[in-house]
């Protein structure tokens, strides 16, 4: 018996390094049967659940055609993938399509919250060398990647979609570098602090790149920082953001912003019956972008223009303020 649950132990991958002096368990998914388990979502059921230690999921390249989930109660989580060129995470649901059978809520339709490829619930999770795709197509609502976790990380990675590819949508900490994200509308929304740095914001069409939730609480929401803004030749007239709710936060400090985004910058989203005059509350600001887009002197009179005292205050350590992101692996 001994032995038996000694095989079980290893069949999983897991091996004796030390992460924070526990185990770090190493698994590895490929569709051709040569790893552990033929899909990502297998590989995350098979992690103990509420482990204090990391587990380190490496995808072998393929297209992954699921509907991926990480529970709240499977923390630690590490996701690489072979490299984000030729492993992708890959689905197609959008706001009203029929649902199967019925969602949590007992609708009988996916909604944006349902949308989302992947759903990351649990927190200290970070996914590398991964595209994660929603390929519904210009239909509505539909999200890539949608967020709930505190002290989320992402580095290298492709976000792809159109309306609501990303959704950072819990007040938790979210770090994205040297990702691309792909989108028309509101593309990037939600109420998370959340720091872009050296990301590439790529425009489908003329519309909204950021809606910001952020709540009255919060010191920062969206951050974006030396990121590079990008658009296709359809795309021709870009606002930055515009307010989900009254107290939305984003800035843009040392970005390349192109011809693309208007020359007024942002837009106060006017009309919502709930919640009206939001350009009165929002933080919108900009410092040090270049580029025909970064061209100031046409803005929202509204929106605002860091100070070189001001800025100093956006650093990825102030801003997260007890955490830093950790990509390291242990060894």
């Amino acid at each position: 018996m001994k032995f038996k649950m000694l095989c079980l132990f290893f069949a999983v991958g897991l091996t004796i390094n030390l992460f924070g002096g526990q185990q770090v368990k190493d698994i590895i998914v490929a569709q051709d049967g040569s790893g552990n388990f033929k899909t990502i979502q297998a590989a995350v059921n098979s992690v103990r659940d509420h482990m204090q230690s990391k587990a380190i999921i490496r995808i072998k390249a393929g297209t992954y055609n699921e509907k991926l989930v990480i529970p709240a109660w499977k923390k630690y989580i590490h996701l690489i993938g072979e490299s984000k060129e030729n492993t992708t995470i890959s689905n197609g649901d959008y706001s009203g399509k029929p649902h199967p059978t019925t969602d949590f809520t007992g609708n009988t339709k996916y909604s944006t919250y349902t949308s989302y490829t992947v759903l990351v619930q649990a927190s200290d999770c970070i996914i590398e060398n991964l595209t994660i795709e929603n390929t519904a197509g210009p239909v509505g609502q539909a999200v890539a990647l949608n967020v709930e976790a505190d002290r989320f990380a992402a580095r290298n990675c492709n976000f792809l979609g159109n309306q609501d590819t990303l959704y950072l949508s819990k007040d938790g900490k979210n770090y994205f570098e040297g990702c691309t994200i792909t989108g028309t509308t509101d593309f990037i929304f939600g109420e998370a602090t959340a720091v872009f740095s050296k990301c590439i914001i790529k425009s489908l069409a003329n519309s909204y790149i950021t809606a910001a939730s952020t709540t009255k609480e919060q010191t920062f929401g969206f951050v974006f920082l030396d990121c590079d803004l990008t658009a296709t030749p359809n795309a021709t007239k870009v606002f930055l953001g515009r307010p989900w709710r009254p107290f939305a936060k984003t800035v843009f400090i040392g970005c390349s912003l192109g011809k693309h985004i208007v020359a007024e910058g942002w837009h106060a989203w006017p009309g919502d019956p709930m919640f009206p005059n939001k350009e009165k509350t929002t933080y919108y600001a900009e410092y040090a972008n270049t580029g025909i887009g970064a061209n100031t002197t046409k803005r929202v009179l509204w929106a605002k223009q860091l100070t070189k005292k001001e800025v100093k205050a956006y650093t990825i350590q102030n801003i997260f303020k007890n955490w830093m992101p950790d990509f390291k692996l242990e060894k």
